[in-house]
Order: structure tokens, then sequence, then C-alpha cells
């Protein structure tokens, strides 16, 4: 992955478990989005949470992918919070969701000329995205394709051929962890776009496929506990062990910096 269009100079590095992130808001965000959209390179914006660090730790190679992206952004209250108890100056201004925002980096797309495809979801959870993502950016140059295509062969190859007919300035991949990063880089060279940028079940939620839960436990960073209790048994790994499982890691992290402090 190319690498060479460095936000570090105005973004602050965090590391957490040997995975990095960046400190920014979700203004700065968009703006980054759209400017690397307009760069003749191909950039790639990941995000990380919770469950992202886990992979990071378990598997190298997505770890590789997230340290190698251009610019990572948190989407997760638990990161915040490990980064905090590692010693960094963050708070919730730092952390974003895609359901958020999308209509805002529509908007600032449909300003810059800035195309999108949104390549995710359920048959017919794209296009709704769409007419959605149209009430608030009717100029929007925008395409899209589901989710549920096998990620090898034809099929894959008639996917990328769709995407590089329309030349998106940014592809939206939502296949979710870690499939969606997987693609990415078996694809990047042939993937005819500026921006990759991996956003999960973003679509799900904000067409309301999916369920998010009441805004004031969202935004308290409790959505989890939602997506827990509506879908347990698909679910209750992810939280019930992997929740703690990044406790654990980010304590003994914060432990060992402060007994190496005190060396």
């Amino acid at each position: 992955m190319n690498s060479t269009v460095s936000p570090y100079q105005r973004f602050g590095e965090v590391r957490l478990l040997n995975t990095k992130f960046h400190k920014l808001t979700v203004n700065e965000l968009i703006e980054y989005i759209v400017e690397a959209a307009q760069w003749n390179q191909k950039t790639v914006v990941a995000h990380t949470n919770v469950r992202g660090m886990n992979f990071a730790c378990s598997l190298p190679w997505y770890r590789r992918f997230i340290n190698q992206a251009n610019l990572v952004f948190c989407d997760g209250f638990g990161v915040i919070l490990g980064a905090k108890l590692n010693g960094y100056d963050l708070c919730s201004c730092h952390r974003m969701t895609c359901p958020d925002y999308i209509e805002s980096l529509a908007q600032a797309c449909e300003r810059q000329g800035v195309s999108l495809f949104l390549l995710a979801g359920k048959p017919g959870v794209t296009d709704q995205a769409i007419a959605k993502l149209k009430t608030v950016a009717p100029n929007l140059k925008i395409e899209g394709h589901h989710g549920y295509f096998s990620k090898v062969g034809a099929e894959n190859d008639a996917v990328i051929e769709q995407i590089n007919r329309f030349q998106p300035d940014v592809l939206y991949i939502g296949f979710g962890m870690p499939l969606q990063e997987r693609w990415i880089v078996d694809n990047y060279d042939r993937v005819d776009t500026r921006v990759f940028l991996p956003l999960g079940a973003c679509l799900d939620f904000y067409t309301g496929t999916v369920y998010r839960g009441p805004r004031w436990l969202t935004d308290m960073g409790f959505e989890w506990l939602t997506r827990l209790v509506t879908k347990p048994g698909q679910l209750w790994q992810r939280y019930i062990l992997g929740n703690p499982l990044f406790f654990s890691r980010v304590l003994a992290e914060a432990l060992k910096r402060r007994l190496g402090m005190k060396k």
C-alpha cells in the first residue's frame, strides 16, 4: 500500500498495543478524505475499535494493514479509554462512527465534485443508502454494489470491473472486519480508486436495516450493548470475551509502561 502521503504533521499519532491510530475529529476526517480523493495516488483511510485491536494482536497481516494505512481514525470508546489509560490525552471528540457522519461526507464530496462508490450490505441496502444520500446531496456522483459476492474468482472480477468503469474517487467497503481489510490487501493494485475507505456495517445502521439503539446510549459508547442484546448468539464472543481480552491487554501494557518509567 502507498504510504507516501502522511497525516502525521497534521494529526497526532497514538500507539496502543503496537497498533496506531490518529488523534483527529470528524470534521478533520471528512476534510482529509475529500482532499485525498483529489490526489493522484491511492490512499487508505482505515479505522480501529476494540475488535480491530484484538484482530491486530492475533493477525500479523491485519496489524500491518492498519500500521501501513495513511490515516487511521478511532471508532470506539473502548479504544479511547485504553489510550487514556496509557497516558494519551484524548476525549470523546476523537471517536467517530460512520452512520453519524456519512451524510456530511456525502455533502462534502458533492461540493468538491468527488465521486463515491458504496460496496457493502445485503442486496438492496446499498440502493436504499444511495437514495437516502441523494436527498441531502442530490448532485453527488454515486454508484454502488452489494457486498454479498464471492471475494475471489469471476464474481469478484465482475465487481472490480464495475468499480473501475465508474472510477470512484472514494470507494467505501463494508464487509465487516477483517474481511474488508483482507479484500483491500488482495485487490489494492486492481481497483481504480483514489481512497479506500473500509467502514464495516455503516450502511446497515444508516438505512435502519440493523438497529443501533437509542441515541443517548450510542453517544455514551454503549452501542455494543444494544447489538449484544439484539443478536446475542451471533455477537456474544465479540463482546463478552473480546472486551475483557482487550482491556486485559491494555492494562498489561499500561503496567509495563509505568514499571519502565520507574526504572
